[in-house]
């Protein structure tokens, strides 16, 4: 027994001496890399969650120094959707190339960074892996501490970038696969408020687009569904389709998107049978239609909003006059955007919205990520070679049960604006 203990007690000491080791040589390059405290930091930053390899160059000024992109969107409409398999192909064939062109644009190269940052979660494993493979690579050619990065933290916090804003505020992330309302507490502490129980609004809209032959028009050629259906709601009446609102049951602040969509490909096959048109032709409706899908998915976003800032209200959680944040692919939707004004302004909030290129998938918000936590000085990889990547993660601690077993009522809500 004291033989085992004797052990024990050195590869305890030894682990423990590692890890010191491995902080202390964190510690080391960190100050190597800022023993100028007065010059700016700067992060490179690496996003290849989905189908876009985005890089970019950021300081702690929040100015962006150079960027690269190259966007598969045109691709993958083609192909009908995302194909996991493509875009691991078109990353890999892209990420070096993007690498120097930000570098190239910023007029930097490895050894004036700081850090690299890069997303490690969630997203699509084969995509994430080039990401991550190829951060390794400039960290182990540079020496640079190596910062992991949650994708949807950093759309969370982009518009810390552009305007001062105070820890707590609310964030909704709404995009192409996830519909998140979560609170804000520090650079990597998050209370989640409500989640998507299913289909995204954003995979709701591009299905539907789909099943609408939106790409089959001049007008929506190069467009992604959700865009696509956005340019063809200007000007449509927003009532002409009478979709029965699919909000959850229970007074929650959680998001369903599954039964409007069923809804909405069902009414499109009553509507080409009356026509009697084929599928592969676009129904003469399609403008007031989509106009009808769009004020749908933005009612169930602002039903859900309603009920958060109430919920926040009542468990002070959020100062008198709050900020939200509205960030992901689908906040790139001008329409939503002026629904969600709408709510803010009932409940004396400050709306937020990063530009729109910066809603969508960027290296820019990754390397503000990293400056982010470069700033508070957590957050900073031990041991960056053994770092890996993960499809699924939350984005903070769940507490939107707590949110439904409150029941909070709120009052009706009746969206004032067009399209």
């Amino acid at each position: 027994m004291f033989i085992y203990r004797t052990i024990s007690y050195s590869l305890n000491r030894a682990l423990h001496r590692c890890v010191q080791i491995r902080k202390h040589r964190i510690s080391q390059t960190l100050h190597r890399h800022n023993h100028n405290f007065n010059k700016p930091k700067v992060v490179l930053g690496i996003e290849t969650s989905c189908d876009d390899t985005g890089v970019a160059v950021v300081d702690t000024d929040g100015q962006i120094l150079g960027e690269a992109l190259h966007s598969q969107t045109e691709i993958h409409v083609e192909q009908g959707g995302i194909n996991p398999s493509t875009a691991q192909t078109l990353h890999r064939e892209h990420i070096q190339n993007v690498v120097s062109t930000a570098l190239e644009r910023a007029r930097k190269s490895l050894q004036d960074l700081d850090a690299i940052a890069v997303t490690v979660e969630p997203g699509l494993t084969l995509c994430l892996r080039i990401g991550v493979d190829y951060a390794k690579e400039l960290v182990a050619q540079s020496r640079l501490p190596m910062i992991p990065v949650h994708h949807m933290q950093a759309h969370a916090l982009t518009a810390r970038m552009l305007e001062k804003i105070e820890f707590p505020f609310l964030v909704l992330l709404i995009s192409g696969g996830h519909s998140i309302l979560t609170l804000a507490q520090d650079v990597d502490r998050y209370l989640t408020i409500g989640n998507g129980l299913d289909t995204s609004p954003g995979d709701c809209l591009e299905k539907v687009a789909r099943r609408l032959n939106l790409n089959s028009l001049s007008q929506c050629k190069s467009l992604s569904g959700g865009a696509a259906v956005e340019l063809m709601a200007r000007g449509g009446n927003p009532h002409k389709f009478p979709f029965s609102v699919p909000l959850v049951k229970e007074p929650s602040c959680n998001f369903s998107f599954s039964g409007l969509r069923s809804q909405a490909e069902r009414i499109i096959e009553v509507e080409k049978n009356q026509e009697g048109i084929s599928d592969s032709e676009v129904i003469r409706d399609v403008s007031d239609f989509c106009a009808s899908l769009q004020h749908c998915v933005a009612f169930q976003i602002c039903r859900r909003l309603q009920r958060a800032f109430a919920f926040c209200t009542m468990q002070g959680l959020l100062p008198s006059h709050p900020t939200l944040v509205v960030s992901g692919g689908v906040a790139s939707n001008l329409f939503i955007r002026q629904c969600l004004q709408q709510v803010c302004s009932e409940n004396s909030a400050r709306l937020i919205c990063p530009p729109p290129k910066l809603c969508t998938d960027n290296g820019i918000m990754i390397a503000w990520n990293g400056i982010e936590k470069l700033k508070v000085g957590r957050g900073i990889s031990e041991d960056p070679q053994s770092e890996t990547y993960r499809a699924r993660s939350p984005i903070g601690e769940n507490i939107a049960d707590e949110v439904t077993k409150i029941g909070l009522k709120i009052p009706p809500l009746k969206l004032k604006i067009q399209p």
